[in-house]
């Protein structure tokens, strides 16, 4: 049988694995942008179910197309595409509130305009750095991963029932991401937030013992400059803590196909 005949005789098949990447990639930083064009989006998408739905649900499904059940493995199929984009935006997330964290001691609380990467009003240091994240996460190849990899091994273990059955499974799994996005994204701020802290305690004291110096005026440019002095030493060192938390992020999603009753090859 021709690989066209193929895709004809199992088109039901084909659309449920088709509605899972594309709900992916309509909720993947980057991908989800608005500035890449919806046709463009949906022709990735199909091009990656062509590849991906031979090796996709090979229980042996017989859906029949047009029907309640069907309509319901499309709503489930989508589910877990948002579940797998979500799980990159919570990854992508960590540094963003990174920047959120020490942008607001350093003077730039008010700075918060829209973030087209994130999709919301980011402070600029959050926006600096999720852009670093999203750099670092194309140079380590983290597309290629999360389809050749991420996307064949959840066709391979999960379906629309292991999301019923393994409910406990998913929801410790996303309350364990949370917790360790925001443990992370405290360790990358930590350095700068603790530097602020000891110029704020140290201009604290400078007012009481010299009152007449206007503190309020100088202390914005001091914060500053040694936020970007501290940003331009740590840098690489951070950039080395971005592609281990990613690394971890994968890690770990690996472990929920492997938990929600999966065997990875």
């Amino acid at each position: 049988m021709s690989p066209f005949n193929d895709l004809v005789a199992k088109a039901p098949i084909f659309f449920l694995v088709a509605v899972r990447i594309f709900a992916m990639i309509s909720s993947t930083p980057l991908l989800s942008i608005q500035s890449i064009p919806r046709v463009a989006k949906i022709a990735l998408a199909a091009l990656v179910a062509f590849l991906v739905y031979p090796f996709a649900f090979t229980q042996g499904w017989q859906v029949e197309a047009f029907s309640l059940h069907y309509a319901l493995l499309v709503v489930g199929e989508a589910l877990l595409g948002i579940i797998t984009g979500f799980f990159i935006s919570m990854v992508f997330s960590t540094f963003s509130s990174a920047g959120q964290f020490f942008s607001y001691q350093m003077g730039f609380g008010a700075s918060a305009v829209y973030d087209a990467l994130a999709q919301i009003e980011n402070p600029l240091m959050g926006q600096y750095l999720n852009l670093i994240a999203m750099l670092v996460f194309v140079q380590i190849r983290g597309f290629q991963t999360l389809f050749l990899g991420g996307v064949l091994r959840s066709f391979e273990t999960m379906n629309c029932h292991v999301l019923i059955t393994h409910q406990g499974v998913f929801l410790t799994f996303f309350l364990k991401g949370l917790s360790l996005l925001f443990m992370d994204a405290m360790i990358i701020a930590m350095p700068i937030l603790g530097t602020l802290f000891l110029i704020h305690v140290a201009m604290g004291l400078l007012s009481k013992a010299a009152p007449q110096m206007n503190l309020l005026s100088e202390g914005f440019p001091i914060t500053i400059l040694v936020t970007f002095f501290l940003l331009s030493i740590a840098l690489p060192l951070m950039i080395n803590l971005f592609i281990q938390i990613m690394q971890n992020g994968f890690i770990a999603f690996e472990q929920l196909l492997a938990d929600s009753g999966g065997v990875i090859p």
